[in-house]
């Protein structure tokens, strides 16, 4: 937390310059962008480089709105409500219909946006708290409430629009553009109402980000310490619905979940920190807006939120690949070397219990080490194959654990230590569960495999004290299985 402030006052500022340098752009001026195809590298560089009007309008209201969107998806994201935003912009377009045909009876423009928006927030608002009255008084959990309220809002909505084309008292046509979103056609004053909501939720994750990371990590111990929960939740879904709907402009109702959802999930692979989450969520969904607009600009054909969006899904892409905290190769690595190392114990206890054996008859034990141990003596005390136990013993060679020789190979003073080790960890596990785990001693090996290799370190160490303290000081403990063999002699009891 220490370093959460600076991190945030640095993204703050780099928000509002580039805000400030995005709205000089915009006021440059009104010149009005070509749209005919790209033929040659200067008009590729006056994409680029922003140089027409509509261009800059466009990146700019796209840009902040990516920021905010990962901002606030991170929050829902960790609060499991990534469909929030899904059911709010679907629920928004029986507003958007009903704002028209009510101005438009009116005799008032039923094209003012915001008056539309305003349409959208009401019914997108009460889409919300369906979905918390369904949740609440009824024995349905969130996702079919989420599956009710997405579809009868919309289908509402769709039939609401066919009422909507047969008026006379006023033409729909461009409507349909908040299905799909109509980024091209962009003004300055939308994407300035763009960029103030979008710093108005961005101030609201900032100023609330205790209270909200703590609402979505552990609502109960929140409510607990005093914090208003309900409050907290209803200004997070207040954000949600801001956003949404000012992205209704951009990339359309249909699509606008994919900006709240995409970078955030994205920013996931990358740490597990909750401020580092939201910065990589702001600046995917910026970046991500931000290229897609122009690839949208540099060929025509192509529609912006559409383009967004894949873009975005890029990202996520690579992140889910490449990610360095839980990215798929990261993940692949980690389990190979866990895999290599829990195939290199096996093999050092292996060796140090056929060295064991030889004591049996007379021998001592640094006697018994002297003598080469065969792979097919190995082979018979394990289930790997002859592959994957050369592999073990060629990666405890380099490590100078075991040294190989033309009869077999056998271990090196430092693998001899760590052998020993091992073996004393792990029968200490069979002890251990045997006495306070009441596991029986034919299934104790297993469980003991099992349990050695997921426990962190120090756990072991605690747990290795505690038996200590119990009187269990032999270096390396008799095995348990030899152990109930002999008493099974004494007894007579043959199994």
């Amino acid at each position: 937390m220490a370093c959460l402030f600076p991190s945030i006052w640095r993204f703050t500022l780099a928000m509002a310059v580039m805000l400030l340098a995005a709205g000089a752009c915009c006021a440059q001026g009104d010149i009005v962008s070509d749209t005919a195809p790209f033929s040659s590298i200067a008009a590729w560089s006056r994409v680029l480089l922003m140089q027409d009007y509509n261009t800059r309008v466009v990146i700019f209201g796209v840009a902040v709105l990516g920021g905010a969107s990962g901002l606030v998806g991170s929050f829902t994201l960790l609060r499991k409500r990534a469909l929030m935003g899904d059911a709010l912009s679907h629920a928004s377009l029986p507003g958007i219909a009903l704002a028209f045909i009510v101005a438009s009876t009116l005799g008032a423009n039923g094209k003012s946006l915001p008056l539309l928006l305003f349409g959208a927030t009401v019914s997108g608002l009460l889409g919300v708290a369906t979905i918390l009255v369904i949740r609440n008084q009824t024995r349905l959990k969130e996702d079919a409430a989420l599956g009710i309220v997405l579809s009868v809002f919309f289908g509402a909505g769709v039939a609401l629009m066919g009422v909507v084309q047969q008026m006379q008292t006023g033409h729909a046509a461009g409507l349909e553009g908040f299905i799909y979103g109509k980024t091209a056609s962009m003004r300055a004053a939308d994407a300035q109402l763009i960029a103030v909501v979008s710093l108005l939720v961005i101030a609201g994750c900032l100023l609330l980000f205790k209270e909200l990371k703590l609402l979505c990590f552990d609502e109960g111990f929140a409510g607990a310490k005093g914090f208003p929960v309900v409050a907290l939740d209803v200004g997070l879904m207040s954000m949600v619905v801001l956003v949404t709907i000012v992205g209704l402009q951009a990339v359309g109702l249909v699509l606008m979940i994919a900006l709240l959802v995409i970078p955030a999930a994205a920013a996931r692979f990358w740490t597990d920190t909750m401020w580092r989450m939201m910065l990589w969520a702001a600046l995917l969904g910026t970046l991500g807006s931000i290229v897609g607009g122009l690839v949208s600009a540099l060929f025509p054909g192509l529609p912006s939120g559409a383009m967004i969006v894949l873009v975005c899904s890029v990202f996520f892409f690579v992140s889910m690949m490449l990610g360095t905290r839980s990215g798929v190769l990261v993940r692949y690595r980690r389990r190979l070397r866990l895999n290599r190392r829990i195939d290199r114990q096996h093999l050092l206890r292996a060796i140090y219990e056929r060295i064991e054996n030889r004591t049996k008859h007379g021998a001592s034990i640094h006697e018994s080490r002297r003598k080469p141990v065969s792979t097919a003596s190995l082979m018979s005390m394990r289930s790997w194959s002859r592959r994957r136990l050369m592999a073990a013993i060629d990666r405890a060679a380099e490590d100078e654990l075991v040294r190989k020789k033309s009869d077999g190979f056998k271990l090196t003073s430092a693998g001899f230590t760590e052998a020993a080790r091992l073996t004393r960890q792990h029968r200490l596990w069979e002890l251990y569960l045997i006495a306070y785990a009441e596991v029986a001693t034919s299934n104790v090996d297993r469980d003991a495999d099992d349990i050695e290799h997921v426990l962190a370190p120090e756990v072991i160490d605690q747990l290795e004290d505690l038996l200590d303290e119990q009187e269990m000081t032999i270096p390396v403990p008799m095995s348990p299985h030899d152990v109930s063999d002999d008493h099974a002699d004494a007894t007579g009891d043959k199994r």
